[in-house]
């Protein structure tokens, strides 16, 4: 089932997430070129784990080098995120949408919180958990089972934990 945010999106870039959906680890740089979106890996202010803006004709990611690189998959999703929903808030201000560790950017909370759920089901697509869950590991979730997950989907533990967690609210 689509979340509230996929379902808002124009049904083009839709169509451009939903062809790489189906495999893990999902292949961000993909989706991003498709999307028109350049990713940088720079060295950010600490504290500040990625920004998109605006940049000549196009959009840049820039996410934070010093950052574990599951860390660095969800910021890249999370601002993937933004560019589709929150597009017209990146084109008001020069610098953009600028995250912090936390995923807050100054925006109101229910941007970021947006921005968060269409990061999660384009990096974890609920499906693909479902389905890694059952066959790999017997639907069965343990501590183990929560790390294979999250080394298969190039995620954190943490990224995981909140996933499987909200299967477990939709249930």
């Amino acid at each position: 089932m689509a979340s509230r945010e996929m379902r808002r999106l124009q049904a083009d870039e839709r169509a451009i997430l939903e062809r790489h959906l189906s495999e893990y680890p999902v292949k961000l740089g993909q989706i991003a070129r498709e999307l028109g979106v350049t990713i940088k890996v720079s060295s950010l202010h600490t504290g500040v784990s990625g920004q998109i803006k605006r940049e000549g004709d196009g959009y840049v990611i820039r996410v934070n080098r010093h950052e574990a690189r599951e860390r660095q998959r969800f910021t890249i999703a999370h601002e993937l995120s933004h560019f589709l929903l929150h597009r017209h808030i990146i084109d008001s201000t020069p610098e953009g949408i600028k995250d912090n560790v936390l995923y807050r950017s100054g925006a109101p909370e229910r941007i970021e919180f947006e921005a968060n759920r269409l990061a999660a089901d384009i990096v974890m697509p609920m499906e693909l958990v479902e389905k890694a869950l059952r066959d790999e590991f017997s639907g069965v979730v343990m501590d183990a089972t929560i790390e294979g997950l999250a080394a298969r989907f190039q995620v954190s533990k943490a990224a995981m934990e909140i996933r499987l967690s909200t299967f477990a609210d939709a249930a």
